[in-house]
């Protein structure tokens, strides 16, 4: 039955310019005069090209996309360019072209080209969308379909172009600063990386390959025209455990952001970090310290969305690893008493914790919110309510508070 009504919809038109052919030709015959025949001599070249139409062929369509923007961040603006060749002459009356894209792309935008192609060979057409949603989007492909005139007979060709982009959350620079730093003269747990701090140097050195140009200490060098690099104490920093909440939340696609901008913040600085978010698939990274940890954290963070199904208390609770975290980085736009008391109940090691509550702008602390930020803090918590357009200070508040 469906294959039937497709040919239907094929066949009707030409069916139609027959028939108004045929009553054209008989009203001319028997009203006779000059309009009559005019206006069936008009029909005659239009229905001629629509029957030419129904019969042309559009297999030699070749379509080409092009990627105007290689990188993509959420909110930002993507655009491509898509570029139609054929090689007949064919005259082409209205063409419309639309890119297909998948569900998570289809609501954002409307993708579509209506022109009068006419005889030429080649066509360009650029889109773009503004403020593209963060997530794994694919471009199916181009949709051409052409009209004749009065839209009598269709044509169309979808022309399988399939490209993925990603459009990755948005990063933020911040400046990183350990959360808990000790330095030579203290204890160091066999959990804490040694890093230098370049800002406390206590002598020179010969120059060995590999030193930073940074390093060097000029003033030597002036003196004996020798290579010197400066030492620095090692410092104790303490690797972080980072947690993002997946409850779902109208501030989720911040969340997102801010987690994304910590762990760019701490690779490019030279830290690590494990790296844990759970919804309905869970990935965990025990060091996240190289470009291509982060690579994977940032692929992620990506293609997550807030789908934890029950409370986060109730999964980290019996999640094992966190039982051995020593400092703890938590992002949410909702911290409650529960979550806090399972972190403590798993945690036992636990020396540090930092949670980073995300809030709308014009949004203030309730009492009931003030009242946990002191429990949380006779708890050992330091709670550091933020907002999108501070995330660029998020470490020197904590140091600040």
């Amino acid at each position: 039955m469906k294959q039937l009504l497709n040919r239907w919809k094929k066949i009707r038109g030409v069916i139609g310019i027959l028939f108004l052919l045929v009553i054209a030709f008989i009203y001319a015959m028997f009203q006779g005069g000059f309009v009559s025949w005019f206006l069936f001599y008009l029909i005659i070249p239009i229905s001629f090209y629509s029957l030419l139409l129904y019969m042309k062929s559009l297999t030699d369509i070749v379509v080409e996309r092009i990627i105007e923007t290689r990188k993509v961040q959420s909110g930002g603006r993507f655009s491509a360019t898509i570029r139609v060749t054929r090689k007949s002459r064919f005259p082409l009356m209205y063409v419309q072209m639309e890119e297909k894209v998948s569900p998570s792309l289809a609501t954002e935008a409307s993708w579509k080209q209506l022109t009068f192609w006419g005889m030429k060979k080649e066509f360009t057409w650029t889109y773009e969308i503004e403020h593209i949603p963060r997530g794994e989007h694919v471009l199916e492909g181009t949709s051409i379909q052409v009209s004749d005139l009065f839209g009598w007979v269709k044509k169309e060709v979808f022309i399988t172009n399939p490209k993925t982009i990603l459009v990755f959350p948005n990063l933020t620079e911040m400046v990183y600063i350990p959360i808990e730093t000790r330095y030579d003269q203290g204890a160091a747990a066999s959990r804490i990386q040694a890093m230098k701090d370049t800002s406390m140097a206590t002598g020179v050195r010969s120059y060995q390959p590999g030193d930073r140009v940074s390093w060097i200490h000029w003033k030597s060098f002036a003196r004996t025209q020798t290579l010197k690099t400066k030492e620095f104490e090692d410092r104790q920093s303490q690797d972080m455990f980072v947690v993002v909440d997946r409850t779902p939340s109208p501030l989720f696609e911040e969340v997102v952001d801010l987690t994304a901008s910590i762990m760019q913040a701490i690779v490019r600085h030279q830290a690590s970090s494990a790296f844990l978010s759970v919804g309905e698939d869970r990935m965990f990274l025990p060091e996240v310290q190289t470009e291509q940890h982060l690579q994977r954290v940032l692929y992620h963070l990506t293609k997550v969305k807030d789908d934890l199904t029950k409370p986060l208390e109730q999964v980290i609770l019996h999640d094992q690893s966190l039982s051995n975290a020593t400092t703890l980085l938590y992002v949410t736009s909702n911290l409650t008493y529960e979550w806090m008391d399972s972190v403590q109940k798993n945690a036992t090691n636990l020396r540090a914790c930092t949670c980073f509550v995300i809030k709308t702008k014009t949004e203030k602390n309730t009492s009931e919110e003030n009242a946990m930020y002191k429990y949380a803090a006779s708890r050992g918590f330091q709670v550091q309510p933020i907002t999108k357009d501070r995330f660029a200070q998020a470490f020197m508040e904590v140091k600040r508070s």
